[in-house]
């Protein structure tokens, strides 16, 4: 046998299976409170009126409600009183935090876009020709691309942002979720770990995924049957921390589902995060950076993007904890100074409007680790633990960090 033949043969030797470790005390703890907590509440249980949710609908019924809002224009057209389209509002003023849902909703003011108007004419003459093709991908029932979409019409358009911009208020007239239009985005979020599920009929084992994990399918409403033995699930902030922990096999010691939306998530990642923590029952620990950015993404997944805070019931997690990397655990794990970085003015002031938002204040131990960020000026990524060594942390960060339940 050839020297390079033997040296291929050994190369691609699979690492041994890790032994897994008896479940740490205080994610049992944990665990035991989530099954404990008392049926999730809703906007209607709460008895708030004034808010404006959407519903997941199948195909049939996003083409009956666009055909409703075509006959309405029709009608106000024919009565002379011209083409308009009314519109939940989604400026700031018609957003609210309900602190018993631990999330924002969307209010019911509402905005008129008429046609007559010339600061309005052309938004009209794009959301028409959106939800014309909306209506015939629906009928066919198959789902394309953001880019599908903007090529049907580049002229119209002219540019991705112009048609993509509407669709969230098509969504919001029609009154479903952005998903059911059947237009999405190129897949971003990644899994790995202790789960499985049907990927329309087809079986998916996220413990046989590789170092690189499974694509999260902007199509979440194709997946089915979710089950697994994971204790918890890991939501990752960043790509390079996935890779380490995937290709460290973490979830092989310690039982769970790592996630990831490769920075800010998708609304694929958002959805398919919320199915697993529903389907599993388990907690979700967060690992992010240490820096205001790392906290407002944190916030996306947990209280929704005032973007799309119509949808915000199906693609939020309100009880995430906050694992790490904290500002606490700078001096805690003596991270280097060559590791901290200045904070820019620009993070800074994010960091103060951070500590005027509502999931922020609502936590005392939140406030203080954004306060001593904000004093010290200082942030950190992650990978500043890559100074003790590139395992540090799989190997010693993570599992310190899951023995004493240190998460707020």
């Amino acid at each position: 046998m050839s020297s390079a033949k033997r040296s291929s043969t050994t190369g691609s030797k699979r690492p041994a299976p890790k032994k897994a470790v008896p479940t740490p005390s205080p994610v049992k703890r944990l665990q035991r409170e989530l099954e404990a907590a008392p049926e999730a509440l809703s906007v209607q249980t709460l008895g708030y009126s004034g808010v404006t949710e959407v519903l997941e609908m199948d195909d049939d019924d996003v083409a009956l409600a666009i055909e409703h809002v075509a006959v309405n224009i029709a009608r106000t057209v024919l009565a002379g009183e011209g083409l308009s389209y009314v519109i939940p509002s989604r400026a700031n003023t018609n957003q609210k935090y309900i602190p018993e849902l631990d999330r924002i909703v969307l209010m019911s003011a509402t905005k008129t876009r008429p046609f007559s108007s010339m600061q309005s004419v052309r938004k009209n003459a794009i959301m028409t020709r959106v939800m014309e093709l909306i209506h015939q991908v629906v009928k066919k029932g198959i789902h394309i691309t953001k880019r599908d979409l903007f090529y049907t019409d580049v002229k119209l358009f002219t540019k991705q942002e112009e048609s993509d911009a509407v669709l969230d208020d098509v969504a919001c007239m029609v009154g479903c979720t952005r998903t059911s239009l059947n237009v999405v985005a190129s897949d971003k979020g990644v899994v790995v770990g202790c789960v499985n599920f049907l990927e329309d009929g087809d079986f998916i084992d996220c413990t046989k995924m590789g170092v690189g994990g499974k694509a999260i399918p902007s199509l979440v409403n194709k997946i089915t049957d979710i089950k697994g033995t994971a204790q918890f699930v890991l939501l990752v902030e960043k790509e390079a921390a996935f890779m380490r922990l995937a290709e460290d096999r973490f979830y092989q010691r310690y039982p769970c589902v790592i996630i990831t939306g490769r920075g800010q998530p998708d609304v694929g990642t958002r959805q398919f995060l919320r199915s697993v923590k529903d389907s599993l029952k388990i907690p979700i620990l967060g690992l992010f950076d240490s820096d205001p950015y790392g906290l407002k993404i944190l916030s996306v997944y947990m209280s929704s993007s005032k973007n799309m805070s119509y949808d915000s019931a199906s693609l939020t997690c309100s009880d995430i904890k906050w694992l790490g990397l904290r500002p606490t655990d700078l001096d805690r794990y003596k991270i280097p100074e060559q590791c901290r970085l200045p904070m820019t003015p620009e993070d800074i002031e994010t960091g103060k409007r951070l500590l005027e938002a509502d999931f922020i204040t609502k936590n005392p131990a939140w406030v203080k680790e954004l306060k001593l960020m904000l004093s010290t000026k200082v942030k950190a990524e992650i990978q500043a633990l890559s100074n003790f060594g590139f395992q540090y942390l799989t190997e010693e960060y993570l599992p310190q960090k899951l023995q004493r339940g240190d998460w707020i």
